[in-house]
């Protein structure tokens, strides 16, 4: 497998709040941790931030424990470059509302379009859809189809890809 399946903040949260929880599907945690040692899945730095301001204490310790060495830096000049590219085109954007532009700026979701721009191998995963009609929010995929970024909207489309199988037990 050649291309490397960057993680929004989303697809960590959303299956641990609900359909994944750590006590019904342990599967998909391990597959996770098998997945980031293969070097098959990464994340940045802004979404561990996010991971911390969500005040999921038991997501993150496991995180923390498990997956910590997949948040990679944001921190080279050519990623803050195209950041700047991702945030001026946001702000320039007219379907936005104001206050979701700077929801958009806060957030970790510039910041992964812009690593998956610069490295190339990179599908983002996200749980957003694309939307071409919402103004309340700024999708990562309405981005990633402005700046030929890849991306995918299912966590399910990357398990299958990864060929990881939860088994009953």
């Amino acid at each position: 497998m050649s291309n490397v399946f960057l993680l929004d903040a989303n697809v960590f949260i959303e299956p641990y709040r609900g359909y994944y929880a750590f006590d019904i599907a342990p599967g998909f945690w391990t597959s996770l941790v098998k997945s980031a040692n293969n070097k098959y899945i990464q994340s940045i730095d802004k979404v561990k931030e996010e991971l911390k301001v969500n005040k999921e204490d038991a997501l993150l310790k496991w995180v923390e424990e498990n997956l910590d060495f997949i948040f990679k830096s944001t921190k080279m000049s050519e990623i803050v470059q195209k950041y700047n590219e991702i945030i001026e085109w946001v702000v320039n954007n007219d379907q936005f509302l104001d206050y979701a532009k700077d929801d958009f700026a806060a957030g970790a979701d510039g910041w992964l379009i812009a690593y998956a721009a610069i490295n190339n191998e990179c599908i983002i995963v996200t749980h957003e859809s694309l939307n071409w009609e919402i103004k309340k929010k700024v999708p990562i995929p309405n981005v990633c189809e402005e700046f030929g970024v890849p991306y995918i909207v299912s966590v399910f489309q990357m398990l299958r890809e990864l060929g990881v199988e939860l088994i009953l037990k």
